[in-house]
């Protein structure tokens, strides 16, 4: 059975935690067993966020598409701008 989300994701709020926790850990302050919390918190809220900027980029096709006025997406071309 798949847990649903009580909460909507905060795009925003994410990337301040992971700025912190960057910061923590550059800061070298934190015990092995503290970084290595701190690094998996850091993977679970880069998979957040890759994935609600994917929905994003998602919704605007959609939008655009109906609209109109732009071809078909190709992910690849996104990559090869990165």
């Amino acid at each position: 059975m798949t847990k649903k989300k009580t909460q909507s994701f905060d795009f925003e709020q994410a990337l301040e935690q992971l700025e912190d926790l960057v910061t923590s850990m550059e800061e070298g302050d934190l015990s092995l067993e503290e970084s290595l919390k701190a690094f998996e918190q850091g993977v679970k809220l880069t998979r957040e966020c890759q994935t609600a900027l994917k929905a994003a980029e998602q919704k605007v096709q959609v939008l655009l598409d109906e609209d109109g006025t732009t071809a078909d997406l190709d992910s690849d071309e996104l990559d090869d701008e990165s």
